[in-house]
């Protein structure tokens, strides 16, 4: 639209809304009162809008200024506007966690990823005898949450009974592929009146630069075809799998306030869904279930060659509190939730199954050993032929470890006219 130049403009006050019929103009009288009945309407209309907006009628026929760009904010629901980075939050106080647990946002409330590393922490003597990969994770351990980048809410849409969600890594595209194909395949009803088995697998991003994206094209496409991707915009790292265990709990308190049960395990275990079900028929969505491999006064590793070392300066007690092996384990519905506003009141550790320890304990919970799962395979001796019969396949709720052609031909064999001399009893 061409510019006005500003002489040329001309206020309601001075009647120029609408111009004056010209006297030679051969309009009835018929029509010149519809035309100043529509002009007088106007003005009533330019009159409202300009007192409305506490506006000068100069200011109302100007072109509006350009809008102030500002960041993306959440929206607390009942609540005032509020920054995204206050989702970098050091919380102390978990009565006020307890409180707020039934007042949680309706969507996914994380848009913008504005952390900046806490570099008060290079001044201090004990953070400079740190090795490299701690500092990097202390630089940030207050950047709680992030935004998502696939999101399939659907997926708790009517009755679910049972979701499995399943911790993966955007490269590991085959191991996604057996479960589906497997363990992890969805049923519309787990039987017994009970509503459906739902699946999930969590993803972050790919920690190589270089690759990410070229494999973030391959993930789109993989949820394209089935749909059951949760991403989150953090790197996929060892120490990033605490992100993981907040994030779904957090999405879970938003998008699946009513499963009554959850499976969570890695994306290389054999689960047996028949018994997980069997095991589950009679229990209560409202109990405090925490059922796995469950690891008592295990004490943190002090070998720095070790995958799971960790320093004094970052843990100084003798031992953690108990919790159950990452590999696989079943917990309810209502204790996820709670465990959503507890795990937010802790400082994130680098060890998620330890984590998860730590926020059972704020709870007062302790997790329940059961013998059917086997976070370190059936037997630890790797070489030993248990670990490769399928007659305890069969038994067995979860066994940990199997890479993707192992797990398929499990599952074919634990599956097929399989006749076993001995059976266990383990439900």
């Amino acid at each position: 639209m061409p510019t006005i130049p500003k002489h040329r403009l001309k206020t309601p006050s001075q009647g120029q809304l609408c111009p004056p019929l010209s006297r030679r103009s051969p309009h009835s009288t018929r029509k010149k009162t519809i035309y100043r009945s529509l002009c007088l309407a106007l003005a009533l209309l330019v009159a409202v809008t300009v007192f409305q907006r506490s506006l000068t009628p100069g200011q109302f026929l100007q072109e509006p200024p350009p809008p102030t760009l500002e960041p993306q904010r959440a929206q607390k629901p009942n609540g005032p506007l509020v920054n995204s980075n206050n989702f970098w939050k050091n919380p102390k106080d978990v009565a006020t966690a307890m409180t707020v647990a039934s007042q949680g946002p309706q969507a996914w409330d994380v848009t913008t990823t504005n952390c900046s590393a806490n570099i008060n922490l290079t001044h201090q003597a004990w953070f400079q005898g740190l090795e490299p990969q701690f500092r990097q994770f202390l630089f940030y351990r207050h950047c709680r949450y992030f935004p998502m980048l696939l999101n399939h809410p659907e997926k708790c849409g009517g009755d679910v009974y049972l979701l499995m969600v399943i911790k993966s890594v955007i490269t590991q595209h085959d191991r996604r592929e057996a479960i589906r194909q497997t363990w992890g395949r969805e049923r519309e009803s787990a039987g017994g009146g009970r509503g459906a088995v739902r699946t999930l697998f969590l993803l972050g991003t790919a920690s190589k630069q270089d690759e990410r994206m070229h494999y973030q094209q391959l993930l789109a496409y993989e949820d394209r075809l089935y749909g059951d991707i949760l991403q989150w915009d953090f790197l996929d790292t060892f120490f990033n799998l605490t992100l993981k265990e907040i994030h779904f709990l957090k999405w879970l308190d938003i998008y699946c306030p009513h499963v009554p049960f959850i499976f969570k395990g890695d994306d290389d275990v054999f689960v047996n869904p028949t018994n997980l079900l069997e095991f589950l028929a009679d229990r209560q969505p409202q109990e405090n279930l925490f059922v796995g491999d469950v690891m008592q006064h295990a004490r943190p590793i002090r070998r720095k060659d070790n995958k799971y070392y960790i320093p004094g300066a970052l843990y100084s007690k003798a031992s953690y509190p108990p919790y159950a092996g990452g590999g696989g384990f079943l917990m309810a519905g209502s204790l996820a939730r709670r465990l959503h506003h507890a795990c937010d009141t802790l400082e994130l550790y680098p060890i998620d199954d330890v984590f998860l320890g730590m926020c059972l304990e704020v709870l007062g919970v302790r997790p329940t050993a059961h013998e059917g799962f086997k976070t370190f395979g059936i037997s630890r001796n790797r070489n030993s032929r248990m670990n490769k019969e399928p007659c305890f396949f069969r038994a067995m709720l979860v066994v940990h470890k199997l890479l993707p052609p192992e797990l398929l031909a499990m599952w074919k064999l634990v599956h097929s006219n399989l006749t076993c001399s001995r059976k266990l009893q383990l439900l």
